[in-house]
């Protein structure tokens, strides 16, 4: 195979211009680099060696999707001398914050995922299909916005309707985290705020059947001292608990039951509209959504969800679906899963070093070549172990959505499910949909990530109903036993091997 290569010294896309950009090395002489996450702080010792020093923010086994920064965080990367981070929104908003803001001026600041295509990294969209028997409803930004930490503000500022209506997301632990709430009025604190070009996942609840109108409006602060810009508003139908069509009235002609849909701003118009799957891009005012009665949950038993209302009582809810804290944007951020990719993040990683520390250039480039060596046997290695899979048990089941570039690189199929709230009990609806998929695609095992451990409870317990093996798949993170992305992917190969296809 003949793989990409543009050579040291190219060209190179990157958050800041790198001409003439030296850095200031750390007392040792060692080039200071900080990095966001394991898997990046790996790439970047192999290609630097002992050239270079490298500051991880996201700790060991972490998360970079929900990760908070410290101010600890903040001195790590006040020091570097240049910065990587992933970004296509794979990082939390506010650690993406945290380097644009603390990266001394002049230090490279890179978004690897965006700077690797020129070096031959291919991007794929990002596909999320859950088949639920209602609607999944989330929030999106469209557009780049003024710069890639600009805050976008959607607030509810007005509801008429029977009933409560709340919009809430569980995280990984089960805490929910109120942006919307109706109870005692509408106030400034009756927002989201996402990133440019983001899209997220809310829980959309309401606590009687009936009509309802929710009127959302946004604003952008780019975050650089000039004020916000406000945008549109728009107004939501929601059918909750009755029959839709006496609601298709008015100019709503366009009725929302199923697929996947965002209540949406426009950076560019400031329209706010519903973006569909299945209808495209529809305005607020044509639109309504239904809530219908398979929706209903009962409140937990749990102090956390009082807001909701007293324990047992029903509401009509719209599911969140993906558990935890999930912005994220059109394409999938988990590059690294194909190994190609990988090899195009070590060559942007090698072109900055050697700007920064031209002294070290040729080291850095030697390194390089060792390590695309070692990375092409990489690719080699799992595609030969994935191709012994047969064809038939090829579907893959995880608790996060990750591996899409896996399976596009090496003949998997993501078959997906939905995880409930940990602090209710799952649906017969949630399981047996689950349960059908493992039993209709004959799937012989499901696939745990290691730091994602609190999210399998159900997909574990429905795989020891129906007899199937719990693997362990590492996507973002490392943990103990697995230090390096080569053993992180050798380790994956293997595993999906002898899980999917029963060898050794």
């Amino acid at each position: 195979m003949r793989w990409p290569r543009t050579g040291p010294g190219a060209a190179l896309a990157v958050t800041l211009a790198l001409a003439g950009c030296t850095g200031a090395a750390a007392d040792d002489g060692a080039v200071t680099v900080a990095v966001s996450t394991e898997i990046i702080a790996d790439l970047v010792r192999n290609v630097g060696g002992d050239r270079i020093s490298v500051d991880t923010v996201v700790p060991a086994g972490g998360d970079p999707h929900s990760y908070e920064p410290t101010p600890a965080d903040a001195a790590k990367v006040a020091r570097a001398d240049v910065a990587f981070t992933n970004h296509l929104l794979l990082e939390e908003h506010a650690l993406i914050k945290l380097f644009d803001s603390n990266v001394p001026a002049g230090a490279p600041n890179v978004s690897l995922a965006e700077s690797a295509e020129p070096y031959g990294a291919t991007l794929i969209p990002l596909v999320e299909n859950l088949d639920l028997d209602v609607l999944w409803l989330g929030l999106a930004v469209r557009g780049k916005g003024p710069t890639r930490t600009a805050d976008v503000r959607m607030s509810v500022t007005a509801v008429e309707g029977p009933g409560r209506f709340a919009a809430y997301l569980t995280d990984a632990l089960g805490q929910p985290k109120v942006y919307y709430d109706s109870t005692d009025g509408l106030t400034d604190a009756d927002v989201a705020v996402l990133p440019p070009d983001a899209h997220t996942h809310l829980n959309w609840s309401f606590s009687a059947p009936g009509e309802y109108r929710v009127t959302m409006t946004a604003r952008v602060d780019a975050g650089d001292g000039t004020p916000p810009r406000q945008l549109g508003s728009g107004t939501f139908a929601f059918a909750v608990g009755v029959d839709p069509r006496g609601t298709l009235r008015d100019g709503r002609t366009r009725l929302l039951d199923a697929g996947h849909t965002d209540l949406a701003v426009d950076l560019d118009t400031g329209q706010v509209f519903a973006r569909t799957d299945e209808q495209g891009d529809l305005p607020a005012g044509q639109v309504v959504v239904d809530v219908p009665d398979r929706a209903i949950e009962e409140v937990p038993d749990d102090t956390r969800f009082a807001f909701l209302g007293a324990p047992g009582t029903k509401v009509w809810q719209l599911p969140q679906a993906v558990l935890g804290k999930h912005v994220h944007g059109e394409i999938d951020p988990h590059l690294w899963q194909d190994v190609r990719n990988a090899r195009a993040y070590a060559e942007v990683i090698a072109d900055t070093l050697a700007k920064v520390d031209p002294a070290g250039a040729d080291g850095y480039a030697a390194n390089l070549s060792r390590y695309l060596d070692e990375l092409s046997e990489l690719h080699a290695y799992v595609g030969a172990r994935l191709a012994r899979v047969p064809p038939d048990r090829r579907n893959l089941i995880t608790t996060h959505d990750a591996f899409g570039y896996l399976a596009n690189a090496y003949g998997l199929t993501i078959a997906g499910f939905v995880v409930p709230n940990p602090a209710q009990e799952p649906s017969a609806a949630q399981v047996t949909k689950l349960t059908e998929t493992i039993r209709d695609l004959r799937v012989p095992a499901v696939f745990v990530e290691p730091q994602l451990a609190a999210r399998a409870g159900v997909l574990k317990r429905v795989a020891a109903d129906q007899g199937v093996q719990v693997c362990l798949i590492y996507g973002d993170a490392f943990d103990r036993d697995t230090t390096s992305y080569v053993a992180m992917m050798r380790h994956n190969a293997d595993e999906l091997l002898r899980c999917l296809g029963g060898e050794r």
